[in-house]
């Protein structure tokens, strides 16, 4: 049902979606958010950028643990426990239309795709940013590839539409590191110790993976002053 007073209004929408590119409800967290916009009285007037997070930064580049034996040290349940644990998320991603092969999915440090995320939101703005984020969460979940082995984040970079000759630049220096840390200071300074983590217009957000209702009201209420 349209909500009339989100379609008269002319106030414009930023989100910005905190998210870690190895994180299942963060891939879910943002198909939902863009469902929501595609949902809005006004799509046209939000816009969305993505934001860096690390949950595990300390994640050795190169360890290739399998994710269900990662979280099932991590949380206890050995192995059968991390796979439970996948096995619903699994169960969840499927009504968003998202796949994961658990079964081949590896550990990853997600910094350097990070930092060619924010390089595709200077080249294309938040259209080649988004692009990028879902080639690195389809690679990682589905494909059971390496995100931070640099030949991996070379190809899957340039599938997603970015300039291959850029990307090497930034993955052989430390081009966008600065970019990755400013967003996450931010999270930090707003008390933001997990993702996916979601402002509107600086000022109204919500935490966790929600509804796509959930998100369409929060955009309706940041135009109506309602929130």
């Amino acid at each position: 049902m349209t909500d009339q007073s989100a379609a008269e209004s002319t106030t414009p929408v930023s989100l910005e979606l905190w998210s870690d590119l190895v994180c299942p409800w963060c891939w879910i967290s943002k198909r939902r958010v863009e469902a929501a916009i595609a949902a809005f009285e006004r799509p046209h007037d939000v816009t969305m950028r993505m934001r860096s997070f690390e949950l595990d930064p300390l994640v050795p580049v190169g360890e290739r643990l399998g994710v269900a034996e990662h979280l099932g040290r991590k949380y206890g349940g050995g192995v059968e426990g991390g796979r439970l644990m996948n096995a619903h998320v699994s169960d969840v991603a499927v009504g968003d239309g998202l796949t994961f092969d658990w079964h081949t999915a590896v550990r990853a440090n997600t910094f350097d795709a990070h930092r060619l995320c924010a390089l595709a939101l200077e080249m294309g703005g938040p259209a080649l940013q988004s692009a990028a984020y879902e080639r690195f969460h389809a690679a990682h979940f589905s494909e059971g590839l390496a995100i931070d082995d640099h030949e991996v984040l070379q190809r899957l970079a340039a599938e997603a539409g970015l300039d291959e000759r850029r990307v090497a630049a930034v993955l052989a220096g430390d081009d966008y590191a600065e970019r990755v840390r400013e967003d996450e200071q931010l999270a930090a300074s707003m008390g933001v110790t997990s993702v996916p983590f979601l402002l509107a217009n600086g000022r109204a957000a919500i935490s966790g993976a929600r509804s796509v209702e959930d998100y369409l009201a929060l955009l309706r209420g940041v135009v109506t002053e309602s929130v």
